[in-house]
């Protein structure tokens, strides 16, 4: 017998086109119903609870009762990072195959990976981070820098609190249209809600996207600069989107 969890069942189990369909629907990091969960599948509601009890009973999935209605999520952001790391994997096996359609230019520049930011701008913040020593990548992984403390509480966000939470702090996630990584963890998250609460970019209604105003993504990039902190005071840059 091979030594280590076996990880057949959980393959298998993601490997169903049905449950495959409900888990990527469940990226969006928003609750969704049964039913709702049916239709994007494409089976019946007998076959989607059929489905979801096998998602819940490995514990890829979880429930939420609200009255009459029962609302499925995913587990966790490690689950969330387990699929994106594999839809990373099907576009490499997939070649450079260009995806259609009117959306799919707004999802590949900016969208949310569960509760983060993902697709182009993803990507290109994280890596303006490394650049200007916000972050440090080193062996054991990655890591937040003084000067990355100093940005982040100047920008809105406590880095003691989310370093104190049960979560994993700040890591990369590898991003499945870049196939290059973004920033995941509590200090993801924390950034991407700082970013819609000052009114720099909302999620667009029933999708991933995730809209950038053009003045918020121009005081992105300003406080991004390369310098040791903030150009421009987030609590002093909110607008208006």
């Amino acid at each position: 017998m091979s030594e280590g969890p076996n990880i057949v069942r959980v393959a298998a189990l993601i490997g169903d086109n049905a449950r495959a369909e409900v888990l990527s629907a469940l990226m969006s990091g928003r609750a969704l119903t049964a039913t709702e969960l049916a239709n994007t599948a494409g089976v019946t509601k007998q076959t989607i609870s059929f489905h979801l009890g096998k998602l819940l009973d490995a514990g890829l999935i979880r429930v939420e009762q609200q009255g009459r209605h029962r609302y499925f999520r995913l587990a966790g952001p490690d689950i969330a990072h387990l699929l994106e790391s594999l839809m990373g994997l099907a576009c490499r096996s997939e070649g450079n195959r260009l995806f259609t359609g009117p959306r799919d230019p707004a999802l590949r520049k900016a969208r949310i990976c569960y509760d983060h930011l993902a697709g182009e701008l993803g990507v290109s913040v994280y890596e303006r981070m490394l650049r200007t020593n916000i972050l440090h990548q080193h062996p054991g992984g990655l890591q937040l820098t003084e000067e990355g403390r100093v940005w982040f509480n100047q920008f809105g966000i406590d880095t003691d609190a989310l370093a104190a939470s049960k979560r994993s702090f700040c890591r990369e996630c590898l991003d499945w249209s870049e196939r290059r990584h973004h920033l995941a963890g509590a200090l993801g998250s924390a950034l991407l809600t700082r970013i819609q609460a000052i009114g720099w970019a909302k999620r667009e209604k029933n999708s991933r996207v995730i809209v950038f105003s053009a003045q918020g993504e121009k005081l992105l990039w300003a406080m991004l600069a390369p310098q040791s902190a903030p150009s421009v005071s987030a609590r002093q840059a909110a607008v208006t989107f």
